[in-house]
């Protein structure tokens, strides 16, 4: 019974760090990236999420980058598309330190 409890326990906190650790990057590697042209990221979001050929006949690239913004900021079950916007911008601009 005891080694059961050791690995639960052991298994808990690994988890923890893990998700601790995906935050941190989240927030202070990967988030920044995005505050050169926030506006226009969102806009690109926004056209994912709403557009059946988003990127269709246009560079590929910025699409790609906002794909994983949505990864890193997953809109909530349930959340209609302006608030999630919303707190996509919000999150940027405590990120980046900038207000819009």
């Amino acid at each position: 019974m005891n080694r059961i409890l050791v690995v639960f326990v052991v298994t808990a906190a690994l988890m923890l760090f893990i998700f601790d650790s995906a935050d941190w990057y989240a927030s202070n590697a990967a988030l920044p990236r995005y505050c050169e042209k926030p506006e226009e990221t969102v806009a690109i979001v926004h056209e994912i999420l709403t557009s059946p050929t988003p990127s269709e006949g246009k560079e590929k690239r910025p699409y790609i980058v906002a794909a994983k913004l949505i990864f890193l900021v997953p809109q909530l079950e349930g959340e209609p598309l302006d608030d999630y916007l919303y707190r996509l911008r919000r999150k940027i601009s405590e990120v980046c330190g900038v207000k819009y």
